[in-house]
């Protein structure tokens, strides 16, 4: 449970942009029972599937939109885990949203980690509200998902199903053919077969090579990877049936048999991985690097952008220094053409590192950084064929200081809502004379849950505030600024979730 200090210091922070008295005290406060941190974070010593997770994966398929919060609420209020519910939800939309294109209705499934994320940084209190989303965007995504032909995973013809000294030899021949038939029971025997790591290594591979589905194949593996550590490894084989089948996903052309543009990269980057000096991961911090390779990257070259790359890490430059750049980059992109392919830009590069961080493989961390550096400047090119992309530059931004106590919180949440661009350099100007983080993102989260509509909500908001705390001073601060052109402000009107949730326990 967490103390009564640190609860004390979400309220402060919530109050200090106006919001306590709207969100923290509402009426149905104490009517769910609290998510202690204890029970919402990862239990890695879980190994069996629980017998009460079918009926409840069966109650959130099987109820009615109007009534799943009902339903949902009446067993929170009967001991309902939260793990348990977490794990349902995710099982529930593998099992029902069909992941092809990885993206659309299927972000009721690459939400669920975000949601999960936004959960864990919450007081005890508002744990549920994420999730009760979440239950809610699965219900409109399988009504959707059922209007275009109602897919479902079909259980596996298990004489397929290789054992486990021939499971990867067959799962990889089939995912380097793009064989979604041939992957499947692949990919089965392989989670029997397998551990976690090894399988995430693999996978976070795939999830990179290609720029399909603008950047969702790397947040898929990245957010059911981050949900099943949290869920347990025993939900694993359904959750990388639907991942395998995600990720063999194409076009008209089978990429194993043509040249097209998504795939270049991977197999250009292939070659320039092997040049990297031995002892690349240690260099120095290079802010002129950073600058450089950010610059490059606005040209919308990737090609270029992954010489750039190569050239400073054999200079000596530390990986971080192109981590600065990357992220400012998409942050940079989001700031002059808000909108879906920036905002992507930024998850995208959010699922890169957490691969980069967690492979413990050198090679797949060469290709995951390289792989970094061309998706971004694609993100680029793709937002320049869609319309005009402003020329404001990240490290020229300017900013302008509107205090460092609670009303500059609140005038900046405000500001969202009335003129992003100056609440982007009101949150730079904060940030850089010594204003608190922490407050500014408790109420920019608070507001996600109350204003927001739909997933990007979520997803965004989870990988901007994780990343920010992994770029270098100097850049984190002008990368945090440009959230706002994706936040949620405090003049945003309600999404009623706190009123639905309420009459859900009447």
């Amino acid at each position: 449970m967490r103390s009564q200090a640190s609860r004390r210091n979400f309220l402060q922070s919530a109050a200090a942009a106006g919001l306590a008295g709207s969100f923290l005290d509402t009426p149905w406060n104490g009517l769910l029972r609290r998510v202690s941190a204890e029970e919402a974070a990862p239990q890695p010593g879980a190994v069996k599937l629980r017998p009460e997770i079918e009926p409840l994966v069966k109650l959130l398929e099987d109820t009615p939109r109007e009534r799943v919060l009902e339903e949902v609420a009446a067993r929170i209020r009967g001991g309902l885990n939260y793990q348990d519910l977490l794990a349902a939800l995710l099982l529930a939309g593998v099992r029902n949203i069909q992941p092809r294109p990885v993206g659309f209705k299927f972000h009721a499934v690459l939400v669920v980690n975000s949601a999960h994320l936004a959960s864990i940084a919450s007081p005890d209190e508002h744990r549920w509200l994420p999730i009760l989303w979440a239950v809610e965007e699965f219900k409109n995504s399988q009504q959707q998902d059922t209007r275009e032909g109602n897919w479902t995973m079909s259980a596996l013809d298990e004489k397929f199903v290789p054992s486990g000294d021939k499971a990867l030899g067959a799962f990889k021949t089939a995912m380097d053919r793009w064989d979604p038939e041939a992957v499947d029971p692949a990919v089965a025997g392989l989670a029997r077969s397998a551990g976690a790591n090894e399988m995430f290594e693999i996978f976070c591979r795939y999830g990179a090579r290609d720029f399909r589905d603008i950047g969702h194949k790397a947040i898929y593996v990245a957010n059911s990877w981050r949900t099943l550590r949290t869920v347990g490894w025993q939900h694993a084989e359904p959750v990388l049936r639907s991942l395998a089948y995600a990720l063999t996903h194409y076009g008209d052309e089978n990429p194993a048999d043509s040249d097209q543009e998504a795939d270049r990269p991977w197999r250009r980057n292939t070659k320039l991985a092997a040049d990297i000096r031995p002892d690349w991961q240690v260099g120095r911090i290079d802010d002129g690097a950073t600058r450089e390779l950010l610059s490059g990257m606005r040209d919308g070259n990737w090609e270029t952008s992954c010489d750039t790359a190569l050239a400073q890490l054999n200079a000596g430059v530390d990986p971080q220094s192109l981590w600065d750049a990357i992220h400012s980059s998409a942050g940079e992109l989001l700031m002059n053409q808000p909108g879906i392919v920036a905002l992507h830009a930024v998850t995208t590069a959010n699922a890169l590192r957490f691969a980069f961080t967690e492979s413990g493989d050198d090679e797949t961390r060469r290709m995951l950084l390289l792989q970094a550096a061309a998706f971004t400047p694609m993100f680029h090119a793709n937002a320049r064929g869609r319309g005009d992309v402003g020329g404001t530059k990240l490290d020229e931004l300017a900013g302008t200081s509107p205090g460092q106590d609670s009303a500059a919180v609140e005038a900046i949440m405000h500001s969202i809502s009335d003129n992003r661009t100056q609440a982007c350099e009101q949150l730079h100007g904060y940030l850089a004379s010594g204003g608190a983080t922490q407050p500014l993102i408790d109420a920019a989260r608070l507001l996600v849950f109350f204003k927001g509509t739909n997933s990007h909500d979520y997803k965004f908001s989870s990988a901007a505030f994780e990343d920010y705390a992994l770029l270098s001073p100097g850049w984190r601060e002008r990368y945090l600024a440009t959230s706002v052109f994706n936040l949620r402000g405090a003049g945003d009107q309600d999404n009623g979730l706190s009123e639905r949730v309420r009459a859900a326990l009447a």
